[in-house]
Protein backbone atom coordinates (compact mmCIF):
# COMPACT_ATOMS: atom_id res chain seq x y z
CA UNK A 1 0.00 0.00 0.00
CA UNK A 2 1.31 3.54 -0.92
CA UNK A 3 2.17 6.32 1.28
CA UNK A 4 -0.52 9.10 0.65
CA UNK A 5 1.22 12.39 -1.05
CA UNK A 6 1.91 14.81 2.00
CA UNK A 7 1.56 18.59 1.87
CA UNK A 8 3.71 21.05 3.21
CA UNK A 9 2.60 24.54 4.60
CA UNK A 10 4.10 27.13 2.55
CA UNK A 11 1.96 30.42 3.18
CA UNK A 12 -1.01 32.33 3.08
CA UNK A 13 -1.95 32.50 -0.57
CA UNK A 14 -2.98 36.15 -0.07
CA UNK A 15 1.26 36.41 1.02
CA UNK A 16 1.45 35.66 -2.94
CA UNK A 17 -0.44 38.92 -5.26
CA UNK A 18 -1.13 37.36 -9.10
CA UNK A 19 1.32 37.63 -10.80
CA UNK A 20 3.94 37.59 -8.45
CA UNK A 21 6.27 34.85 -7.05
CA UNK A 22 7.60 33.85 -3.74
CA UNK A 23 10.73 31.56 -3.03
CA UNK A 24 11.18 29.56 -0.17
CA UNK A 25 13.17 26.75 1.58
CA UNK A 26 12.05 24.14 3.17
CA UNK A 27 13.09 21.01 4.68
CA UNK A 28 16.70 21.64 2.68
CA UNK A 29 14.51 22.51 -0.59
CA UNK A 30 15.11 25.54 -2.39
CA UNK A 31 11.36 26.24 -4.54
CA UNK A 32 9.33 29.16 -5.63
CA UNK A 33 5.87 29.65 -6.78
CA UNK A 34 4.18 31.70 -8.74
CA UNK A 35 0.89 32.99 -8.77
CA UNK A 36 -1.73 32.89 -12.21
CA UNK A 37 -5.36 34.63 -11.37
CA UNK A 38 -6.27 31.37 -8.37
CA UNK A 39 -3.75 29.05 -10.01
CA UNK A 40 -0.45 27.98 -8.45
CA UNK A 41 2.71 26.64 -9.86
CA UNK A 42 5.48 25.62 -7.72
CA UNK A 43 9.20 24.69 -8.88
CA UNK A 44 12.04 23.33 -7.86
CA UNK A 45 14.20 26.19 -7.78
CA UNK A 46 16.99 24.42 -9.95
CA UNK A 47 18.24 25.57 -13.40
CA UNK A 48 18.32 22.16 -15.12
CA UNK A 49 21.31 24.12 -17.25
CA UNK A 50 23.94 24.89 -14.50
CA UNK A 51 21.81 23.94 -11.32
CA UNK A 52 22.02 27.50 -10.16
CA UNK A 53 19.10 29.17 -8.45
CA UNK A 54 17.27 31.31 -10.75
CA UNK A 55 15.79 34.63 -9.33
CA UNK A 56 17.16 37.94 -9.95
CA UNK A 57 16.78 39.28 -6.72
CA UNK A 58 14.81 38.01 -3.58
CA UNK A 59 11.43 36.37 -5.02
CA UNK A 60 12.02 37.84 -8.22
CA UNK A 61 11.37 35.03 -10.80
CA UNK A 62 10.08 36.36 -14.19
CA UNK A 63 10.90 38.37 -17.19
CA UNK A 64 9.99 41.87 -17.51
CA UNK A 65 6.70 41.43 -19.29
CA UNK A 66 5.77 38.62 -16.63
CA UNK A 67 5.10 36.20 -19.21
CA UNK A 68 7.83 34.20 -17.78
CA UNK A 69 10.04 32.61 -15.77
CA UNK A 70 13.88 33.79 -16.47
CA UNK A 71 16.94 32.07 -15.44
CA UNK A 72 19.10 35.30 -13.95
CA UNK A 73 22.65 33.81 -15.06
CA UNK A 74 21.60 33.06 -18.79
CA UNK A 75 18.57 34.19 -19.63
CA UNK A 76 16.65 31.42 -20.97
CA UNK A 77 13.15 31.27 -20.40
CA UNK A 78 10.84 28.89 -18.82
CA UNK A 79 6.54 28.38 -19.06
CA UNK A 80 5.05 29.35 -16.02
CA UNK A 81 2.19 26.17 -16.81
CA UNK A 82 4.68 23.64 -16.97
CA UNK A 83 8.38 25.07 -16.40
CA UNK A 84 9.12 23.51 -20.18
CA UNK A 85 12.81 25.97 -21.55
CA UNK A 86 11.24 27.59 -24.34
CA UNK A 87 14.45 29.44 -24.97
CA UNK A 88 18.26 29.55 -23.77
CA UNK A 89 21.13 26.61 -23.35
CA UNK A 90 18.46 24.21 -21.84
CA UNK A 91 16.27 24.16 -24.51
CA UNK A 92 13.49 21.06 -24.57
CA UNK A 93 14.39 20.27 -20.52
CA UNK A 94 12.16 21.71 -18.06
CA UNK A 95 12.07 23.03 -14.19
CA UNK A 96 10.53 19.90 -12.12
CA UNK A 97 7.40 21.11 -10.56
CA UNK A 98 5.98 20.50 -7.76
CA UNK A 99 1.96 20.00 -7.11
CA UNK A 100 0.21 22.61 -4.51
CA UNK A 101 -2.92 22.59 -3.64
CA UNK A 102 -4.74 25.15 -1.20
CA UNK A 103 -6.42 24.52 2.05
CA UNK A 104 -8.37 26.65 4.61
CA UNK A 105 -6.87 29.83 2.46
CA UNK A 106 -3.15 28.05 3.14
CA UNK A 107 -0.66 27.16 0.03
CA UNK A 108 0.69 23.47 0.46
CA UNK A 109 3.10 22.12 -2.15
CA UNK A 110 4.13 18.75 -2.37
CA UNK A 111 8.08 18.30 -1.43
CA UNK A 112 10.53 15.68 -3.07
CA UNK A 113 12.29 13.22 -0.52
CA UNK A 114 15.67 14.13 0.10
CA UNK A 115 16.74 10.83 -2.12
CA UNK A 116 14.50 12.07 -5.55
CA UNK A 117 15.95 15.78 -5.71
CA UNK A 118 17.82 16.72 -8.89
Amino acid sequence: MSKPATYTPLCPIDAIAPGQSKQFSMNGIALFVIRQGDTFYAYENHCPHLGIELQWQPDRFLDADGEFIQCSTHGALFLIEDGECVSGPCRGQALRSLPTRVRDGQLLAQLPSPKTLA
